[in-house]
């Protein structure tokens, strides 16, 4: 429980951390940022972790001097793209393996017919699916291992996945870059995080309880 309360009381106060981080260590705070993007993006395990407000709270510190924006800029899409590259060889290598195998245990959680569905859905979807993932928390981890999963064609996802990447840290460094330093924002940049993740969060909660229920409605009414 410390833990948590430890990570969510960072997340809320990272541009604390991130100041007293440059104050202490300079320029390795550019390996920490890009370390965490590149891990949010290409380790399923680690969806938690704050990429959104580190990629808009670093545009602030560029604009103060602290840091530069065209180093930053370059090392976080060498980051994303290199993360979510890793997270699709991922599920590449090990998602049909996983539907294919004979293990009992494995077989009455799995369904097979997902896999072909999440391939057909990605082949006709999947180019928006890798971009717009790229700003919705949680969910952007996930969609390049199930693009990898479902045997999304490599020049395919590389595609998007670049353009995903240029979009988000673009548009996230800028924002803070140019308006990051706002009094008002600074001022309750807590709270615009939580409304931030809620908002991208809460949906696809809701989305994924509607499913369940309807499931679970639609198996009662066959019994």
């Amino acid at each position: 429980m410390d833990t948590l309360l430890h990570f969510v009381n960072l997340v809320l106060h990272i541009d604390k951390f991130l100041g007293d981080f440059i104050h202490v260590y300079g320029a390795w705070v550019y390996a920490v940022l890009f370390l965490i993007v590149f891990c949010e993006t290409g380790l399923v395990v680690l969806p938690f972790l704050p990429g959104d407000s580190l990629l808009f709270i670093g545009g602030a510190f560029c604009a103060t001097g602290e840091m530069n924006i065209g180093l930053l800029i370059v090392l976080l899409l060498v980051a994303a793209i290199g993360g979510n590259t890793v997270n699709y060889m991922i599920g590449r290598a090990i998602g049909p393996r996983v539907f294919n195998s004979h293990i009992p245990l494995l077989e009455r959680f799995l369904d097979r017919s997902a896999l072909q569905k999440t391939h057909d859905f990605y082949e006709k979807h999947g180019g928006k699916t890798i971009v717009l993932a790229r700003f919705i928390p949680v969910v952007r981890t996930f969609a390049p291992f199930v693009a990898g999963a479902s045997e999304m064609t490599v020049s395919r996802f590389q595609l998007f996945n670049f353009a995903g990447a240029f979009f988000w840290v673009l548009l996230l460094t800028l924002a803070g870059y140019f308006f990051g330093n706002i009094p008002f924002i600074r001022q309750y940049l807590n709270v615009i995080v939580l409304v931030g993740i809620g908002a991208a969060i809460v949906p696809v909660v809701i989305g994924a309880v509607w499913k369940m229920m309807r499931k679970n409605a639609s198996n009662a009414g066959n019994r």
